[in-house]
């Protein structure tokens, strides 16, 4: 069994990605990417972070959070975000072949897989390659022909902000250069 370490840095700007169990196209349908935005909004009031950029895509979703100074617990946001939607959109979505002793013992359902992946953010650079990342993401899965075609996304709000052209790909990138930004 692998010795997984995650990295709290209080006031750290983070990239994660979250999958769905098993790929499960649990975000195909809009109103439950409207569910999950509903759950995120739920835990930012209660627990703050700011949401500088995201994607959800059919079965899985990549982000970046800039956590409050002095606050680097990001694993416990991320358990009541998956708890929420998993209370709203669960059982429906239950399938109980998928359901394994190890998930029962853990208190698992079978709309996510067990963790999410996180890289924090280093610097302006690092920064700019995983929000281009993002919103190329479903032009690289396939899913549209240009970012601005995908309707979860933060890269119409990037639009909107001046940050990239409406034609923006990943073969004319821009130098990004932006503040703090809030979701709505």
């Amino acid at each position: 069994m692998s010795d997984y370490r995650r990295l709290y840095v209080p006031g750290g700007t983070y990239f994660f990605t979250l999958v769905t169990y098993e790929r499960n196209n649990l975000f195909a349908e809009a109103f439950r990417a409207e569910q999950l935005r509903q759950s995120l909004r739920g835990v930012k009031k209660k627990r703050p972070f700011v949401m500088v950029a995201a994607v959800v895509l059919p079965d899985h979703l990549h982000c970046i959070w800039k956590l409050p100074p002095g606050d680097a617990d990001h694993s416990t946001r991320w358990k009541l975000i998956k708890r929420r939607v998993t209370d709203t959109c669960g059982p429906r979505l239950h399938i109980q072949e998928w359901m394994t002793a190890s998930k029962t013992k853990h208190r698992e359902s079978t709309l996510w897989q067990r963790r999410h992946i996180e890289h924090r953010i280093r610097d302006d650079r690092d920064f700019s390659n995983h929000c281009n990342y993002i919103h190329y993401n479903p032009v690289k899965h396939g899913l549209v022909n240009c970012p601005v075609d995908w309707p979860y996304s933060s890269f119409h709000r990037f639009v909107k902000l001046g940050i990239y052209l409406q034609n923006w790909t990943v073969a004319n990138p821009d130098t990004l250069n932006f503040p703090d930004l809030e979701m709505e």
